[in-house]
């Protein structure tokens, strides 16, 4: 899928998103396509054009990232967004970059049709998974080192599905979502 470079791929997505109803994302280590800031954008495709040593489409894959963030506004869809506490403290393009990354998911929490939540680092490694997308409950994509995996089989999404839940019970949303975020740009402002 990359071969081409990372615009291809955004594309991909964009459709899958437009097509379905109910989007939920988990993610361990990073921030969401769909959640992220341009500049955060940019530092993600820069490094995995850099390491895949793929064609230099960056600013194409950029803008394509950032376009297919007009379907959080579109009424007929809803989101959940799970991300781990380590997200928040994972570097990517530097301090500023992820200031502004951070002042983003501050400012998402309580958007119709979309809820945010983050597991707390303190919390019990109930379900250890990669990270996923689910469309609607019809297709999985996980996305790995080497490929990505889309999951078509019900018993196999529904796996998906249960691990998803569980990781929701341990999330915490709102308030207390913010408050984690607070604690990040805290510790950026003091670095």
């Amino acid at each position: 899928m990359l071969s081409s470079g990372v615009a291809r791929g955004q594309q991909l997505y964009a459709r899958l998103e437009a097509s379905a109803t109910l989007i939920r994302n988990y993610d361990p280590q990073i921030i969401p396509g769909l959640l992220q800031t341009s500049d955060y954008a940019r530092a993600i495709l820069r490094e995995v054009i850099d390491f895949y040593e793929l064609p230099d489409d960056l600013d194409r894959g950029a803008i394509k990232r950032m376009d297919r963030q007009r379907v959080l506004y579109e009424r007929e869809h809803r989101f959940h967004y799970i991300i781990s506490e380590k997200s928040l403290y994972t570097t990517v393009g530097g301090p500023d970059v992820m200031i502004g990354q951070l002042d983003r998911l501050y400012s998402i929490i309580g958007m119709p049709r979309l809820t945010f939540g983050i597991v707390p680092m303190s919390a019990h490694a109930k379900v250890v998974v990669e990270n996923f997308v689910m469309f609607d409950d019809k297709l999985v994509r996980v996305e790995g080192h080497t490929a990505e995996l889309a999951i078509t089989q019900p018993r196999e999404i529904a796996l998906y599905g249960r691990a998803f839940d569980v990781l929701a019970g341990q999330s915490v949303t709102g308030d207390a979502a913010r408050t984690l975020i607070r604690r990040a740009l805290q510790a950026r402002a003091a670095t």
